[in-house]
C-alpha cells in the first residue's frame, strides 16, 4: 500500500508542479477548456504515471480515471478562479487530487483507517500543544503588547497580520526544536531574527522600537518553550 502511494504522489507531484511551465498556467487561465497545454497537462501526468507504475498496464484503467478526474477537476477550477479565493481553490484542488489517489491505492490495496488513533493521550497531547502554540499564544501577544501603541506598529508599510503570523511561525520552530532536543537552533533562529530586524534596530530614534520587538520577541519564545517543556514532561508521564 506505502509503494504504490509513494508511486502515486511522486507522479502528481512530477505533473503538478515540476512539469507544468508558467506559461501553461497562464494559458490555461485564459483559454480554459480550450488551451491545448490543459490536454499537454494530462498527458504529463499520464506518463508520469506510466513511468512510476514501471509500464505496468494492469493499472491502466486506474492511469485513467486519475487522469481524467484531474483535467475535469482542473477545468472546475479554472472556472471558479474569479469566483474563489484562490488560496482556497487551490487547497481544495489538491485536496480532491489527493482523495483520487486514495481511493485508487484503497481500490488496489484495501487499508483501514484507525480513527481512534487520534484520540489517544499523545496525540491529544500534540494537538493541543500546536492549538497552544498558534491561536491561543497569539492572542496572548496582543493583549500583552497592546499596552504599547507605536507608530511604527501600524505603519501601512507592513503586510497585513504580518508579524501574528511571524510570531506563529517562529513558536512552532521553537516547539519542533525542542521536540527533537535541539536548543542550539532555537539560538540560531534568535540570531536569524535580530539579523533581519537588524534595520529597525540600528536606527538611534527608535529606542522604544527596540523594546518593544525585544519584549515582543522574549515573550513569544518564552511561551513556545514553557508549552515545548511542558508537552516533554506530560509526553513522559503518561
Amino acid at each position: 500500500m506505502i509503494l504504490l502511494t509513494l508511486k502515486l504522489l511522486i507522479a502528481h507531484i512530477i505533473g503538478d508542479f515540476v512539469l507544468q511551465p508558467d506559461r501553461w498556467v497562464k494559458d490555461k487561465k485564459a483559454k480554459k477548456h480550450k488551451s491545448k497545454f490543459l490536454y499537454l497537462h494530462g498527458l504529463v501526468h499520464f506518463l508520469s504515471l506510466l513511468v512510476m507504475l514501471q509500464f505496468d498496464w494492469s493499472y491502466w484503467l486506474y492511469i485513467t480515471l486519475i487522469v481524467a478526474s484531474h483535467l475535469v477537476v482542473d477545468v472546475i477550477k479554472l472556472n471558479l478562479e474569479k469566483k474563489v479565493n484562490l488560496r482556497l481553490l487551490f487547497a481544495i484542488d489538491q485536496i480532491v487530487h489527493l482523495l483520487i489517489i486514495g481511493i485508487i491505492v484503497y481500490l488496489n490495496e484495501p487499508f483501514a483507517i484507525e480513527l481512534n488513533n487520534i484520540f489517544t493521550k499523545h496525540s491529544l497531547l500534540f494537538i493541543l500543544s500546536i492549538l497552544l502554540i498558534t491561536y491561543v499564544s497569539a492572542i496572548i501577544m496582543k493583549m500583552i503588547m497592546s499596552k504599547w501603541n507605536l507608530e511604527e506598529d501600524n505603519s501601512d508599510d507592513s503586510l497585513k497580520s504580518a508579524g501574528k503570523y511571524i510570531g506563529i511561525l517562529e513558536r512552532l520552530f521553537v516547539f519542533g526544536f525542542i521536540i527533537l532536543n535541539q536548543w542550539s537552533a532555537i539560538g540560531l533562529l534568535i540570531a536569524a531574527k535580530s539579523v533581519f530586524r537588524f534595520g529597525d534596530l540600528s536606527r538611534a530614534k527608535d529606542r522604544k522600537l527596540t523594546e518593544y520587538i525585544l519584549i515582543g520577541t522574549l515573550i513569544s519564545f518564552g511561551l513556545a518553550i514553557s508549552i515545548g517543556l511542558t508537552y516533554k514532561y506530560l509526553v513522559r508521564i503518561f
